[in-house]
């Protein structure tokens, strides 16, 4: 791995139909650095004119790959793209704090045995959103979500394992899975890594990442010196139909990373928890987003790339390849 310093910075945003927000977010970025330089490579997998407001406006590459490629596809499209040693991935609803990103960057130089680095998020109220890293599944994390442990006892280090327990995330500690949010990683260990698993449409790629990071001996770790403000969700409206593309990821990521015999008795447990919520809902007369995400199991149980279709219209295939006709990057004026 690279003991090298960081010189530039390639920092990636993938929007869909967030112009607005992900306008805010990339005028933050240059604040967010002090030293290293950086580039921004922005990804337009939407429609509503964000690709021409950044180019308008921010200095760049801008992607415009003609459909929506999905995350994992529209981040391993900006790589392609981008000229430098380290990789960022940033959301589209975030605001960078002064000095965060470098702080980060700092840390990775120093401390390059972890291969994958996060930061800290805050919601916009200042609390902490623990959504920069989370604990890997397990047999005990998915038992605990099919007997409703998870929700009865949230952010117990026992009973819900997945949230890291009451860990505000302001202390360094090396996590299962770092999020991207905010994730760095020096460009040698992203492309010995091979980039983010393009089977994930939307959510979980990330977590897939971190596990094969783990498995060759990289320890992802959170920096809490890098903050961002986070309002999380920004192109996904629906809470029951975002609960729907969090578990196809899920689903996606024990079928992968697991034994056949363990990742069936994993899935079989997400299943028993989203019928017990829905359950419960029914029971106290409320019309809950549980019992949406129960009526359209078949839609995210087989996970992807089924559940491309069956959740956002969009059939499996091919992502783009960067090199081909059609696509549109250049600088901004």
């Amino acid at each position: 791995m690279t003991t090298a310093r960081t010189r530039l910075v390639s920092v990636v945003v993938v929007t869909y139909d967030t112009r607005d927000e992900t306008l805010v977010a990339l005028r933050s970025v240059a604040g967010g650095f002090t030293t290293t330089g950086h580039e921004l490579v922005v990804v337009d997998n939407g429609t509503d004119g964000t690709a021409d407001a950044v180019r308008a406006e921010l200095p760049g590459v801008v992607v415009e790959p003609g459909a929506n490629v999905g995350f994992a596809a529209a981040v391993n499209l900006a790589v392609a793209h981008a000229s430098g040693d380290g990789v960022l991935l940033l959301n589209p609803d975030t605001q960078v704090l002064p000095g965060a990103l470098q702080r980060l960057v700092d840390f990775a130089d120093a401390h390059p045995a972890h291969g994958l680095y996060g930061g800290r998020t805050l919601r916009p109220d200042g609390t902490t959103d623990p959504s920069s890293c989370w604990g890997e599944p397990s047999l005990w994390s998915l038992a605990c979500f099919a007997l409703g442990l998870t929700t009865a006892f949230r952010r117990s280090r026992l009973l819900d394992p997945e949230s890291l327990g009451r860990w505000e995330r302001d202390t360094v500690r090396e996590v299962p899975v770092v999020t991207g949010c905010l994730l760095f990683a020096p460009r040698p260990v992203w492309d010995a890594l091979g980039g983010l698993d393009e089977t994930y449409f939307l959510y979980g790629e990330d977590a897939e990442l971190s596990v094969r990071a783990r498995r060759r001996g990289l320890r992802p770790v959170v920096v809490p010196d890098a903050t961002i403000v986070h309002a999380v969700g920004g192109s996904t409206a629906s809470s029951g139909r975002k609960l729907c593309m969090v578990l196809a990821g899920k689903t996606t990521l024990l079928r992968s990373t697991w034994h056949p015999v363990a990742a069936r008795a994993g899935v079989a447990m997400l299943a028993t928890g989203v019928l017990l919520r829905a359950r419960l809902e029914t029971r106290r007369g409320r019309d809950g987003h549980w019992a949406l995400v129960w009526e359209r199991r078949a839609d995210w149980l087989p996970g992807y790339p089924h559940a491309r279709g069956a959740l956002f219209g969009e059939p499996d295939r091919p992502a783009p390849d960067p090199a081909a006709p059609g696509h549109t990057a250049g600088a901004a004026a």
